[in-house]
């Protein structure tokens, strides 16, 4: 599948590099340099097409990882084997940059050895590695038969990503709904294009090979409920009574088979940290501010802006790290700016007005008023007006999604689902939130 891989820095020198193939040659590396790093114009696409050679190429930092192939393969697995890299090398040593890459080449290698077996990707569960690949290298002639076979049925056993014999003193299980909410919306309030991306990360401290399960008020399964009479009662429990998943993609723990059929998440959890899942939603979205803007063209050397915010969301909760940015004419000369809430500074560098409030409680509103000096000019084109951004932080799920139940089965050691702590937090945030002016 990949003929080679390369990482570059930014000066376009190899720190690593590996070839699978023989029809990948050193020319290929020289070829990329030049037309990708050091090109004359900056080359926006992952893509590039050089000599019938393609190259697949990700950017960390200043850091380039690049996957060469003259087969015509699936571009999408071999983007997902280069983000799966990046994953990889940051569990193992923190930030991708060129010193670390440098100090840690021996146990990059060690890692390729694994992860790609004659192009094709093989394990690449960072939990699953750490058994057998270590910060000081192989253990190898250390370790027992028990561990090694322990390390053998792992790696070519069904499930990678958890050892076996694993023990906690406490069971705990952490669950994070994180979501990020779009928005465009019009001067006159009208939602132009929103959507919410989330993700269902969690923290798994079990003893065992524990079976989960995972529910949530999915449209499907709520309507499936509803035959049997249950929909209403998990509606109302829930507060909304159910949201339409556009599209979800899950950790390789999760039986898709099931999931097909029953709308269940069922898994074997891997050890530590870990994203179980990932998804989109477009409808029936709470957003939680409405920016009402309002701007005064005051002849040719003045304007009055005048923006009020409003929380949309329950009075009990509070919204955290607000923060609005007005922009400004690149004429602007001085602003003057008056602000009932928080703090407000006119930042001549990003021509915008900042505007930062530390907290706010649901059903709140609160303005800001700036009067703006411009120099005159004799450019006859009337200011392009960009939108009004802002971000914040809520302790809520902005697409709706709930938690309905989170189940932990194991059958061989004596704890059962009610001996296992669980926590669950939701966190939502803003993604590219924008109102016209």
């Amino acid at each position: 599948m990949i003929g080679g891989l390369f990482i570059y820095n930014h000066k376009g020198e190899v720190l690593i590099s590996r070839v699978y193939r023989d029809d990948i040659g050193r020319n290929a590396v020289d070829a990329f340099r030049v037309n990708v790093i050091h090109a004359r114009q900056q080359v926006r696409s992952p893509v590039t097409n050089i000599a019938r050679t393609s190259f697949f190429h990700v950017k960390r930092a200043n850091i380039w990882l690049a996957a060469v192939t003259k087969q015509n393969v699936n571009a999408a697995m071999v983007f997902e084997f280069l983000y799966k890299m990046c994953d990889v090398m940051t569990a193992y040593f923190g930030k991708i940059s060129e010193e670390n890459i440098k100090n840690n080449f021996v146990l990059i290698y060690e890692l390729l050895d694994e992860i790609l077996d004659f192009g094709y990707p093989q394990n690449s569960e960072t939990g699953a590695l750490k058994t057998f690949i270590t910060q000081q290298g192989i253990k190898g002639q250390h370790q027992t038969k028990e561990e090694q076979s322990q390390i053998t049925s792992q790696v070519t056993g069904q499930i990678g990503w958890r050892r076996e014999g694993i023990k906690y003193r406490r069971n705990e299980l952490f669950l994070d709904v994180l979501e990020s909410v779009n928005l465009l919306m019009s001067p006159q309030g009208q939602v132009l294009s929103a959507h919410v991306s989330g993700r269902v990360v969690m923290k798994s401290y079990l003893s065992g090979m524990p079976e989960c399960k995972f529910g949530m008020n999915d449209k499907i399964v709520i309507d499936k409920q509803g035959k049997g009479g249950a929909s209403d009662e998990a509606g109302k429990s829930s507060g909304k009574q159910s949201i339409a998943i556009d599209d979800c993609t899950f950790h390789q723990c999760v039986r898709l088979s099931k999931f097909d059929s029953e709308r269940s998440i069922s898994f074997i959890p891997p050890d530590g940290e870990y994203e179980l899942m990932r998804y989109r939603t477009t409808k029936d979205i709470i957003l939680p501010f409405r920016v009402i803007p309002l701007v005064r063209e005051v002849g040719r050397t003045k304007l009055e802006v005048k923006v009020v915010i409003k929380s949309n969301f329950k009075p009990s909760l509070l919204a955290q790290k607000i923060e609005v940015r007005i922009p400004t004419p690149l004429n602007t000369s001085g602003v003057q700016v008056i602000c009932m809430k928080g703090k407000a500074k006119y930042k001549a560098s990003e021509n915008a007005i900042v505007w930062k409030i530390k907290r706010m409680a649901g059903m709140k509103e609160s303005q800001i008023s700036a009067e703006i000096e411009l120099l005159p000019t004799n450019d006859k084109k009337k200011w392009a007006r960009p939108p009004i951004s802002m971000n914040f932080e809520v302790p809520f799920a902005p697409s709706g999604l709930k938690v309905r139940y989170l189940k932990v089965f194991e059958s061989k050691l004596n704890y059962s689902d009610h001996d296992v702590i669980k926590w669950v937090r939701y966190i939502g945030r803003s993604g590219i939130y924008e109102t016209r002016c």
